[in-house]
Formats: structure tokens, C-alpha cells, sequence
């Protein structure tokens, strides 16, 4: 048995719940061992009984008791699955930004951002190859669905996690998906505030399915949420199709996906939100546009903006398109360049 400690969590130390860090700091510790210590009060923190969800931070100081030994708990720590060159190589290819604080990936479609039922392969394990020199691999700080593609942000540091995603809390990062969707929206530039329910029976994590709900409706809406997209039609090719920008305004589970396909406009590729039931305000039904073009969903993070909590300088990092919809948009004959950066900037002023 380990005996009791007191430990003061420095100013390095993010806020965060004291079961989470118990977790860290004793990984061999099960959930429901912690739970108990809380109850009894053998977890203390600045000498008060806390829960599970009390948050802690710099300055806290922590009681911790006497926990079994690692060879002693009922809880072994799960083994990390070692990285394959092949996968380390992959990963680490996929940076496009790294600072001391931060590293920022273009997560390739079809590569899930986190473990799940049947995922062993996945952006969280990877970051074991992503370290750097640091002892400890870096923490993502929001996910993309696994056959969306683009810019996914990972923290180098436990306080730089929180940092980070305060600010996707606080709604003060900016993101720029690109999209092509079937048909063209009507009108080329809008809001849609469609609020978003799970479908029942509509699965966990990337087996959801969301569905669409009037805004006069969200609050009488059992477990509905509010949800806000802005889009932009940048270019078209005839009535078939067209290249959209959207900003996910909040971030519900599949809301771009699903706010487009509730708009009559789903994007291509998506079998989920784009059915052959799914009407196609196009020249067809479903989000299979045929030809030449890939069955694969095509929907991009292209860009993120935010201010860094250190340095505090404004940072872009852009990604660029997955090989699936880059031939496409040269199918298409549409290039990069031809759009603006921010294409909803003219419309904010």
C-alpha cells in the first residue's frame, strides 16, 4: 500500500476534476476505487470532502490515501498498443503546425480521432508518436467524425488542453469546413438553426444519427439542442452540385451533415444523412452524385483560427484537401485560390 500523501498541484497544473487527475496520477486505481474514497472522505481537497466532479487546481491541495500498489489493485493498467513505424510515419507526416504548446494535424478521412467499438486504430493512440522529446503524448482537445478529413488540434500539456478548450467553449476559435454538397443551395449564402435530438436507436459515438428539429421547437424538445451553421456556396457546376463553406457556429455531433441534408443539399459521400430517401434539391436523390466522382464523404475541416493562449498572436492553420476530394474539385475545374480565405468575412461587416 502507498501512504497517505498531500500534494499541492503547481501552477503548471490545469483546473480539472479531481477524479480525472486521481486517474493520472494512479492509473491503476479503478473509477469505482475513487468514487468510494470520495464518499468516505479519504479524498480531500483544502480539507473538504469533495465528489467525483470537484475541480481542482493550481494551489489545491490534495489528500490522497493509502491506494493498493499496482501489483496489488483490482485494476490493471490497460497496455498502450505500440505504434507501427508504418503508423508513426503516417502520423507525423500528417503535422502541419507544433509549437511547445501545440501540435496540429491534417487527420486523413476514414482514421478515427478516438478509440470506440471496433476502433483500435485511431488519432488518440497515435499521438504516441507525436511526443516530440515529452514524456507524456499529446491530449486532442476536439474530434472530426472518422471519414471527415482536416485540421485536428492536439495539446501538448494538460493546461494547455483546458486552455484550448475553453476557448472552443467560449466559441472564440473559428472553423471553416469545405463541402461538396448535391444540388445548389438556395439562398447561395444563409444560417440554419435547425436544433438537434438523437435519433432513437441511433447508436453511440460515430454510430449516431441526429435528428433535425424546427428552432420554435427545440424547447419542447426532449434532449434537443440548439445548433447554428453559417454556409456559403463558393462555386457550382450547374445545378448538380457545389463547393459550400460552413461554420459550425456550435459543435453538435454531425450537425454540418445533418443541417445540410435537412436543407435539401446533402453533402457527397454521406450514406448516413444522404440516403437515396434523402431528398436532393439537385438533379437527384441521396448524396451519390456518380460519374467520376468518389463515394467517399466529402467534407473537410480546411481552416482553424484562434488566438494562441501563450503568445497570443492570432494563428491560421489550413489544411489541404484529401486526395479523394482533390480529384474532384479538378473534376470539377475548381482551385484553392479562386475563394477567399474566410469567404464569410464581407458578409460579417
Amino acid at each position: 500500500m502507498s501512504k497517505v500523501q498531500v500534494v499541492t498541484l503547481s501552477e503548471d497544473d490545469a483546473e480539472q476534476r479531481i477524479d480525472r487527475w486521481v486517474r493520472r496520477m494512479f492509473p491503476h486505481v479503478g473509477q469505482g476505487r475513487i468514487e468510494k474514497a470520495c464518499r468516505k472522505g479519504e479524498i480531500r481537497v483544502d480539507g473538504a470532502k469533495v465528489k467525483t466532479s470537484t475541480r481542482v487546481g493550481p494551489g489545491s491541495q490534495i489528500r490522497v490515501p493509502p491506494f493498493p500498489l499496482p501489483a496489488e489493485g483490482d485494476v490493471k493498467p490497460k497496455p498502450q498498443p505500440r505504434v507501427t513505424d508504418a503508423d508513426a510515419k503516417m502520423i507525423q507526416s500528417c503535422v502541419l503546425y507544433r509549437d511547445e504548446h501545440i501540435i496540429a494535424i491534417n487527420k486523413p478521412p476514414g482514421l478515427p480521432s478516438q478509440g470506440g467499438s471496433k476502433q483500435t486504430r485511431h488519432v488518440d493512440g497515435l499521438a504516441e508518436a507525436l511526443k516530440f522529446g515529452r514524456d507524456d503524448k499529446p491530449r486532442l482537445v476536439h474530434r472530426l467524425d472518422k471519414d471527415t478529413s482536416g485540421v485536428l488540434l492536439l495539446a501538448r500539456t494538460q493546461k494547455m488542453a483546458n486552455e484550448l478548450t475553453r476557448a472552443f467553449r467560449a466559441r472564440t476559435t473559428r472553423k471553416i469546413y469545405w463541402a461538396l454538397v448535391a444540388g445548389v443551395p438556395q439562398p447561395r449564402w444563409g444560417t440554419l438553426r435547425w436544433g438537434l435530438v438523437k435519433a432513437p436507436g441511433g447508436g453511440r459515438g460515430e454510430g449516431e444519427k441526429m435528428i433535425c428539429v424546427h428552432p420554435r421547437r427545440v424547447d419542447s424538445t426532449p434532449d434537443a439542442k440548439r445548433a447554428t451553421t453559417e454556409y456559403a456556396v463558393l462555386s457550382t457546376l450547374a445545378t448538380r452540385g457545389a463547393w459550400v463553406a460552413m461554420v459550425p457556429v456550435t459543435g453538435r455531433t454531425h450537425q454540418l451533415r445533418a443541417h445540410m441534408a435537412e436543407l435539401g443539399h446533402p453533402i457527397a459521400g454521406d450514406g448516413k444523412y444522404g440516403g437515396s430517401g434523402q431528398e436532393n434539391l439537385g438533379d437527384g436523390w441521396g448524396a451519390m452524385l456518380g460519374g467520376e466522382l468518389s463515394k467517399k464523404l466529402h467534407l473537410h475541416a480546411r481552416t482553424i483560427k484562434f488566438e494562441h493562449p501563450v503568445t497570443k498572436k492570432e494563428i491560421t492553420i489550413t489544411a489541404p484537401l484529401p486526395d479523394h476530394m482533390q480529384r474532384t474539385w479538378d473534376y470539377m475545374g475548381w482551385k484553392d485560390n479562386d475563394v477567399a480565405e474566410d469567404p464569410f468575412e464581407d458578409q460579417d461587416q
